[in-house]
Parts: C-alpha cells; sequence; structure tokens
C-alpha cells in the first residue's frame, strides 16, 4: 500500500518531511518512518491493548495513529515544530471524527523532549533519531526517573540509531538489547534498523 492510500485510510495527511534545518544543532530534520517499515517492525514487534506508546518528535503523527488503528493502545507525540503539532492535532480531529472511542486515546505535546514529563503509564518510547545524544540521555532520564517511582517494564524501540545512542543505552545504563529487526534488501547501511531495548529493572548503572 502506498504512503497516500495508508493517509487515506487512517483519514490523515502524514507525509512530507521538513524543509530547511533546525536553528538547534541538538535538533535533527523530521522525516517520517514509512508505512512499510513500520509494517515490518510491528509484524515482529506486538503491542498489546494496555500499553502507552511515545513518539519523540512525531511530527505530524503518523506513528501515533498507526499503532493506534493496529492495536487500539494509547499513544502520545512529542513535537517541537509547531507546525508540525499543528498538522497533528488537524490530523487527529479527523482521525478521532472517523473513529467512535477514540477520544482520549491520542495526545500531542508541543515541547522540547526533555521538558515532556514521563507519564506513569507510558511504557513504549520511539526514537527515529530526532535529535542529539545529550537530549536522548536528559530524556532516558526522566524515563529512568519515572519508573524508579513507578516500577514498570519498558521497552525503548530505535530506528536508525546513531552509534551514541547505542553506547549510551548498553554502556550506562540498565536497558538490554532484546530484538534486532532489520530491514529487507538493505545492507548497505547498518544504521538502517530497528533496535529494541529493555529495561526490567530501574536507574543508571553506577
Amino acid at each position: 500500500m502506498k504512503e497516500s492510500e495508508f493517509d487515506k485510510l487512517l483519514n490523515v495527511n502524514t507525509e512530507g518531511s521538513q524543509r530547511g534545518f533546525n536553528d538547534s544543532p541538538h535538533f535533527h530534520r523530521y522525516e517520517p518512518t514509512s508505512y512499510a517499515l513500520l509494517d515490518r517492525l510491528f509484524s515482529q514487534y506486538q503491542l498489546a491493548e494496555s500499553d502507552r506508546l511515545v513518539d519523540f518528535g512525531c511530527g505530524k503523527g503518523r506513528l501515533n495513529f498507526y499503532v493506534h488503528y493496529l492495536f487500539g493502545c494509547e499513544t502520545a507525540g512529542v513535537e517541537l515544530n509547531p507546525e508540525f503539532y499543528n498538522d497533528a492535532l488537524k490530523n487527529l480531529a479527523e482521525y478521532e471524527s472517523k473513529r467512535k472511542n477514540t477520544k482520549g486515546k491520542i495526545r500531542f505535546y508541543c515541547c522540547p523532549a526533555q521538558d515532556y514529563t514521563i507519564n506513569s503509564r507510558d511504557n513504549r518510547f520511539y526514537f527515529f533519531n530526532p535529535f542529539s545524544v545529550q537530549i536522548f540521555m536528559s530524556v532516558i532520564a526522566n524515563i529512568l526517573r519515572s519508573v524508579e517511582v513507578v516500577p514498570r517494564e519498558v521497552d525503548v524501540l530505535l530506528f536508525f540509531p546513531s552509534d551514541d545512542y547505542i553506547d549510551f543505552l548498553e554502556h550506562r545504563t540498565s536497558f538490554e538489547l532484546k530484538q534486532e529487526i532489520e530491514l529487507p534488501g538493505i545492507q548497505k547501511n547498518l544504521r538502517e534498523r530497528f533496535l529494541v531495548y529493555h529495561l526490567s529493572g530501574t536507574g543508571l548503572e553506577t
């Protein structure tokens, strides 16, 4: 199914990438994960209806709508760019207009990722290389503090992960690699894959 066809199915418009560059070198240009790759990821990694997934750098909300459509679980999208945030809200209104009992299941927040307050029910976190490792470290620290307050198992899902992200998770936190999902026909760039990291305990390693 083409990108536009899947958008039509969901009654949203999530196509298009960011033009130009961000003012801050810490935030990377937005590009949505293709539906074909999301199909690949979630054919091998399942969510439960009780999960709550947060997409950092959600753009127009593609992942949020896709995940709710597929699994019925709650999602949150965190977006710094006010234009993309407004597009996500417009998409949310259109998505909800075609589906009953979706009110409150999808929420969007316009703020820096490190300022997002981790909800005690947030337990799945998606990153498509949205920002520098410094901000990533701050976000992970927020997640760990939340887990210390309300103990729960959490997963971090990385697409196109940088070596810095991987090194931080594997050597400076208690996250452990749970699953690697390779992409068919792509062998030129090792970053073109999904990695799932799992945390069953709490806190940073000392």
